[in-house]
């Protein structure tokens, strides 16, 4: 495995992290969301990732390298909560309106977890680079 490999896997785990941060701001933005069918209602959404591993590892050729990426995105399966507000102009013909199924909480949590997360990755590729940068130090003496 090359040295430089390791900016290419933080890298990815940055691109995997800020895909699941623009999922959690999105879910955060629809939890107050109604609508009039829980078909129309909205779901919330999670990403899925894979580990991605290329190359092969052996006595004579280190070229692997790995990493993270973003398989797609998955909606929650979670009943919408029905709420009965014949008032609301968006109530069906029963008067119910329909909540989305965004669980806050989870949301919130989320978010500080892949906001750690990204700040690790952040701290993996600037170690890295400074000792690659030590290593160039080195070689000048």
């Amino acid at each position: 495995m090359s040295l430089f490999n390791i900016f290419d896997i933080a890298g990815s785990g940055l691109s995997a992290q800020n895909t699941r941060l623009n999922t959690v701001a999105s879910n955060l933005a629809n939890a107050e969301s109604i609508a009039s069918s829980p078909e129309a209602a909205y779901r919330s959404k999670q990403p899925v990732f894979a580990t991605t591993y290329q190359g092969q590892l052996n006595n004579f050729n280190n070229s692997a390298s790995a990493g993270i990426r973003t398989v797609g995105v998955v909606e929650s399966q979670a009943e919408n909560v029905a709420q009965y507000q014949p008032g609301n102009p968006l109530a069906n013909e029963e008067g119910y309106i329909y909540l989305s199924n965004v669980n806050v909480i989870e949301e919130m949590t989320n978010m500080i977890s892949a906001s750690n997360s990204y700040q690790t990755n952040i701290e993996v590729l600037n170690t890295s680079k400074d000792l690659l940068l030590q290593t160039l130090r080195l070689g000048r003496f």
